[in-house]
């Protein structure tokens, strides 16, 4: 068994397992008490007051709650607690790891860019969001957005992959389009605030529509991987078979058959 844990954490590309791994470990720590969660929140003020930068990085590493939920009694708190980090942990290493070894393949800066450009984008909608009246009590309570960049993966996932047919629970089916409104729907049948999900779909739309559609559209590309950020990758080289007898160029004199 342990083996074959090992094996699956090896076989995981670079940014899925260290991701997982990072993400793992600040939680685990967390709950030794050796790191605190109000070290690790996203908070704009202490940001560039105190010039605690570390948060705008460690916000996407800790996916519990601080706090149990509302609906859930205190006797349960710790079960559910690590029911939910579970749920988020599979999701993670699940659709992170398909998008990196699918559409992304030999493509790690670009993948990371990706995740450069989600984090990015959601970190500006929560401060944007937090200094417009009405609204800034609503993003004053999202100050972890772990969930919202892995459920921008699944977007993104979803969008790449439509037609792939899917089950919830065994209740009913559905194709991969539709999953983020069906985990959309089961976080608010479960309680859970809708806006964390909503976020990472926003997020995962606007990356989807500047990477897919926009370049069809015009024949531009506004979201180009910086060659910085392609330098800190060895990307290998996508290697397809060549079917037999299928040339790509002129055969060779000896492989032309003399009648």
């Amino acid at each position: 068994m342990a083996q074959a844990v090992e094996d699956w954490y090896k076989q995981m590309p670079i940014i899925t397992r260290s991701y997982l791994t990072a993400a793992v470990v600040t939680t685990i720590g967390c709950s030794l008490e050796i790191i605190s969660p109000h070290n690790l929140y996203l908070n704009p003020t202490l940001v560039i007051k105190k010039y605690q930068c570390w948060r705008l990085i460690t916000n996407f590493l800790y996916f519990r709650k601080m706090g149990h939920a509302e609906f859930v009694p205190k006797n349960l708190a710790l079960p559910y607690a690590n029911l939910d980090f579970m749920f988020h942990m599979f999701f993670l290493a699940r659709y992170c790891k398909l998008l990196e070894e699918n559409s992304f393949r030999g493509r790690t800066a670009d993948f990371f860019y990706m995740l450069l450009f989600g984090a990015t984008v959601l970190t500006g909608i929560v401060v944007v969001g937090g200094m417009i009246p009405g609204l800034s009590e609503s993003f004053a309570k999202i100050i972890f957005l772990s969930n919202s960049l892995t459920f921008m993966m699944v977007y993104v996932w979803s969008k790449q992959n439509p037609y792939i047919h899917m089950s919830f629970l065994g209740l009913f089916t559905f194709t991969a389009a539709y999953l983020p409104w069906v985990l959309l729907g089961f976080s608010v049948l479960v309680g859970a605030s809708a806006w964390v999900d909503l976020l990472g779909m926003i997020a995962g739309h606007a990356y989807y529509f500047l990477e897919d559609v926009y370049p069809r559209m015009t024949g531009r590309r506004p979201l180009r991987t910086p060659s910085f950020i392609k330098g800190l990758f060895a990307d290998e080289a996508v290697v397809v078979a060549r079917p037999a007898n299928v040339w790509f160029a002129a055969p060779p004199p000896e492989a032309v058959h003399q009648d």
